[in-house]
């Protein structure tokens, strides 16, 4: 019975491309290893793997031990596992694998490996030093002499307390210096959980780039940023004009005058992306040109809904189309009940939601008709 006992690193960094198969090898690899960094964990992991590979033979089993390892966090890493666990598989026709690992981001390598062979045992390497209280001197120490963690943790604690005196001269409270205290970590939380320090980051580059490729979108972002401010503008007058009322009332109001100025910003934006999804000539998703259609559709029944809420306190009147005389064409006036004008907008914003699937659907039959009969 041949049994692989394998280690994975999905950070990579263990020797050239390809697996490491073999006991001098690995060992070798242990040497470089250890050298190199003394307190790197995948020592200790390395180290087990030959371990259980040593046991495996002791018990009268065929072990074959090796490493594979891939590059980083991302796709290219996984398929890189992937890449070498399919070599090892063919070049020694294992029965099973044990897989070695020294962290969680290690693990998740684990399903690779089952997919290709048969998985018996996973042994994770916990180093039992990092579980004495002796090493909280040395964690600390390593935990200050990261930067990036002394960015994220250190620099909100200590601007917190730094502005806490000062809040509490100004404000007199110690009720409003913790509020303002509390939403500033709040909002730095959001920050960086959100990961909108990377947008900020890269928004000058993105910027830059789509200035030189002449990208459509970047003026129909502009645009709709334009009319998004002219919709809140809008709704705020609406909403201020309403005097002394009902909160939910001038929400509705506020709601009910700039939803059209938002999904026409939104409709705006999403054109531009389809133009230079179109001009890249690549192939455009069926969800981008789903998304205008989907864009209007909402707006027409949020515009319903609220119109229904504010007809109904009398905030704003019915529904009423006036006469209309074009030559030999006349349409009489008419006024909708608050159930037609309500049913009237739902029942065109269902009837915009089918057109765009429609319309996806047939340009994507359209692009695959053309891609089975090219010319």
């Amino acid at each position: 019975m041949s049994t692989l006992v394998v280690c994975v690193d999905r950070e990579g960094g263990l020797g050239p491309d390809g697996p490491i198969v073999g006991w001098e090898a690995i060992q070798a690899l242990v040497t470089d290893v250890g050298v190199n960094d003394p307190e790197d964990s995948r020592v200790n992991c390395l180290l087990e793997t030959l371990r259980v590979a040593r046991d495996l033979r002791d018990g009268g089993e065929e072990a074959v031990v090796a490493v594979v390892s891939g590059g980083g966090d991302g796709v290219n890493s996984d398929r890189t596992v992937a890449r070498q666990t399919d070599q090892l598989v063919a070049d020694y026709d294992p029965e099973s694998a044990i897989v070695v690992t020294d962290s969680a981001s290690d693990e998740r390598l684990i399903p690779i490996i089952e997919s290709r062979v048969q998985v018996d045992a996973v042994d994770r390497v916990v180093v039992r030093q990092s579980h004495d209280i002796q090493s909280t001197y040395y964690l600390l120490k390593q935990f200050l002499a990261d930067e990036e963690l002394r960015g994220t943790v250190l620099v909100p604690i200590g601007a917190a307390l730094l502005a806490f005196p000062v809040l509490l001269l100004l404000a007199d409270s110690v009720a409003v210096a913790l509020s303002a205290i509390a939403a500033v970590i709040g909002t730095f939380l959001l920050y960086k959980g959100l990961g909108i320090d990377d947008f900020v980051s890269t928004l000058p580059r993105r910027v830059q780039d789509a200035f030189y490729s002449g990208q459509m979108s970047l003026v129909t972002y502009v645009v709709g940023a334009g009319l998004a401010l002219v919709g809140v503008f809008a709704g705020g007058i609406s909403a201020t004009s309403m005097g002394s009322t009902s909160e939910l009332l001038v929400g509705l109001r506020f709601v009910f005058d700039s939803v059209p100025w938002f999904a026409a910003a939104a409709l705006a934006a999403a054109t531009g992306r389809l133009i230079d999804e179109l001009l890249a000539e690549e192939g455009v998703s069926s969800a981008l040109m789903n998304l205008p259609f989907g864009v209007i559709a909402v707006g027409l029944v949020v515009r319903g809904f609220t119109g229904y809420f504010l007809e109904r306190s009398d905030v704003i009147e019915a529904f009423s189309m006036p006469p209309i005389n074009a030559g030999p064409v006349f349409v009489e006036g008419f006024t909708l009940s608050i159930w037609g004008r309500l049913a009237l907008y739902v029942a065109a914003g269902i009837l915009v939601s089918f057109a765009g699937v429609a319309f996806t659907s047939r340009m994507s039959e359209a692009d695959q008709s053309v891609e089975e009969y090219p010319e």
